[in-house]
């Protein structure tokens, strides 16, 4: 739902939100294989269906760094989940109901991300992983965590939600 400044907001929900993702170079998150990438949008291309929920005890994360969301995708329904892998945070799918994380009687800050929005754009950074956010790179890349915040990287990304 977004505001009169076009701002997305949330309130108590029992029920995601369903919305498109794209980065800045107009790539939209598709799913291939188990694997979330980006591609060029275009007629030919089905964007996943992105699911947002926020999270139900947001005073019990850090204040100040953005509104906490589960982030998923529709169908089929998995959920984003950061885990570290070979030392490294790692971005990753995991089939879980996004219904169930909101639900959980505390935060699974694995599958959080604090949720800032500037004007259009959107950020999601780990609430597990303080420092790194979703990113995406070249056409047909996988979407990941970077601490890298320069220019070779899109963090910034456009929600819309009911798309």
């Amino acid at each position: 739902m977004e505001d009169d400044e076009g701002k997305i907001t949330y309130g108590a929900r029992k029920s995601p939100q369903y919305g498109e993702l794209s980065d800045l170079d107009q790539q939209v998150w598709i799913l291939r294989g188990q694997t979330l990438v980006t591609v060029p949008r275009s007629n030919t291309v089905d964007p996943v269906t992105v699911t947002v929920l926020p999270c139900k005890y947001p005073e019990s994360l850090e204040q100040g760094k953005g509104i906490p969301i589960y982030l998923g995708i529709k169908n089929p329904e998995k959920c984003l989940f950061c885990a570290e892998v070979d030392e490294q945070p790692t971005l990753q799918l995991k089939e879980e109901k996004i219904v169930d994380l909101y639900n959980h009687p505390e935060p699974k800050k694995p599958f959080l991300f604090y949720h800032t929005q500037t004007g259009r754009t959107s950020t999601f950074e780990s609430v597990a992983f303080p420092g790194r956010f979703i990113a995406s790179s070249k056409n047909g890349q996988p979407i990941f965590l970077t601490s890298e915040l320069g220019e070779n990287y899109n963090i910034n990304f456009n929600l819309n939600i009911g798309a």
